[in-house]
């Protein structure tokens, strides 16, 4: 009797090949999801509030934005091997260049709330280590793109001012980011230089990323003033300009917090009123530019607004503002940020649980990963 042979394995590429073309249409702009993710750990954890089972709940999320973070780091290294072509044309389209910035805030986010909640879980030196990891990776990544993209505008993009949009913002905030969770290392190294250098490190990314911001904030929302409201399904991103306003008021509340002992006196007061002269007026100004946002953001909704992944943004910069609030709470001892930080937390669980749960969807049902529409 003759048996047939067994048949061949599959070369690895055809086996990876189905998998690759899942992820032709993956964009940078799905590290939002990561950074949503974890900051809702973050900021949960330093709410000033004592909730049954909320630490718990954080660091859950904490796990769940780490395994994002692997899970979308590994889709994306796909994308770059078996679709170079998407993926330059992607860095050649204003557009979607400036969700470069995304990366490394996905990077540094997890890293943050690693160290925050996810000790609880992994033990202090652990999550230190994993945190030291993905911050110098995060803002290695956040420094280049920070030069790279601007760099891309004024020599590849052909853009119009009437092109002017809050996701210009992405690729200069990131700095900022490492700024304001740069402070978390500062305890776990060796006393001295190591420890003020860090220290100083971020107070210059809070510096350049705060120029740039300013550089920016004048285009967009003279863009608006002048061009009217932003397209539908682009008026999400307008809660990003929250970001650098919430993210540079949660820096100069954790330059607070680290400096005494590390930098000399008086600079270590010096911060400690910088935190207050700085993130009380800036916060007024996230507020008032929340009201404007949910305002339009509530007309487009009205006009048919549908969900993209654009509603990730109602995530990340509205959780700046809670850590943001929470530092002021801290050092004024008012109540009133103590209660405007709860607030805008539940702002933040309601959006992230909306967001979540229609990009499941998304993805189940194969959508989000489509090609897009001509």
């Amino acid at each position: 009797m003759v048996t047939a042979a067994p048949p061949l394995p599959l070369p690895i590429a055809e086996v990876r090949r189905p998998r690759a073309a899942a992820v032709r249409h993956l964009g940078p702009n799905w590290y939002a999801s990561v950074m949503g993710t974890a900051i809702v750990a973050t900021a949960g954890a330093g709410l000033p509030v004592d909730v049954p089972g909320l630490r718990t709940a954080c660091a859950v999320v904490w796990a769940l934005s780490l395994i994002m973070l692997v899970t979308l780091l590994g889709a994306r290294t796909l994308h770059w091997t078996y679709h170079r072509d998407q993926a330059r044309a992607g860095l050649l389209d204003p557009g979607t260049a400036p969700f470069y910035g995304c990366v490394a805030m996905a990077l540094l986010a997890v890293g943050g709330a690693t160290i925050v909640v996810g000790a609880d879980w992994i033990g202090t030196r652990a999550a230190a280590v994993l945190d030291a990891v993905l911050f110098s990776a995060g803002t290695a990544v956040g420094l280049t793109v920070a030069v790279v993209v601007p760099y891309l505008m004024v020599v590849r993009h052909r853009i119009e001012p009437n092109q002017a949009t809050p996701v210009w913002l992405l690729p200069v905030v990131s700095p900022m980011v490492s700024a304001a969770l740069g402070p978390l290392l500062v305890p776990h190294l060796p006393p001295g230089q190591a420890q003020e250098s860090l220290l100083l490190a971020c107070l210059a990314m809070f510096g350049l990323s705060l120029v740039a911001t300013l550089l920016m904030l004048p285009l967009i929302f003279a863009r608006l003033i002048t061009g009217g409201p932003l397209p539908l399904a682009m008026t999400p991103v307008l809660f990003l300009v929250l970001g650098p306003l919430g993210q540079s008021t949660t820096a100069v509340n954790k330059f607070a917090d680290s400096a005494p002992g590390v930098v000399p006196v008086p600079y270590d007061q010096g911060m400690a009123v910088l935190a207050v002269l700085y993130g009380v007026p800036v916060m007024g100004f996230a507020l008032l530019w929340l009201g404007l946002a949910g305002a339009l953001v509530l007309r487009a909704r009205r006009r048919g607004m549908g969900f993209t992944m654009t509603w990730w943004a109602f995530t990340f910069p509205v959780g700046t503002c809670v850590t943001g609030a929470e530092g002021l709470a801290r050092h004024t001892g008012l109540a009133a940020f103590d209660a405007l930080a709860v607030g805008l937390y539940a702002l933040l669980v309601a959006a992230w649980a909306v967001a979540a749960v229609r990009t499941a969807r998304g993805l189940l049902s194969g959508e989000l990963l489509a090609a897009p529409r001509r």
